[in-house]
């Protein structure tokens, strides 16, 4: 796959993958997750769920009733997991996303 901006994502599965019993030992296996931004964190986690997935967390609110940035991490039924973001990587984690806190402080 590519991105607009000439990115390339390429994703293996491996023949011989051992299917883990219910465990979260992300450091034994080869890619720990990827993440998607979808802004309804709670319905794509429902989706994985009824699918045959895992929700394996809360849903974590980054500032509770000051923005809406929301994650959660999920395991598809292949027990991939899923990093789920409602806003992008940069905007959750900029100076600006903070600006709040660090003046509160």
């Amino acid at each position: 796959m590519a991105t607009g901006d000439k990115i390339g994502v390429e994703i293996f599965e491996f023949k011989n993958a051992e299917q883990r019993e219910n465990n979260f030992e992300y450091w034994k296996s080869g890619v720990f997750h990827f993440c998607v931004q979808d802004p309804d964190v709670e319905g794509l986690a429902a989706k994985i769920v009824e699918n045959g997935g895992k929700q394996r967390m809360p849903i974590r609110e980054y500032y509770p009733g000051e923005k809406p940035y929301r994650m959660v991490y999920c395991e598809d039924p292949f027990g991939n997991i899923v990093e789920i973001y409602s806003h992008s990587y940069e905007l959750t984690y900029s100076a600006g996303a903070y600006q709040d806190k660090l003046s509160a402080a």
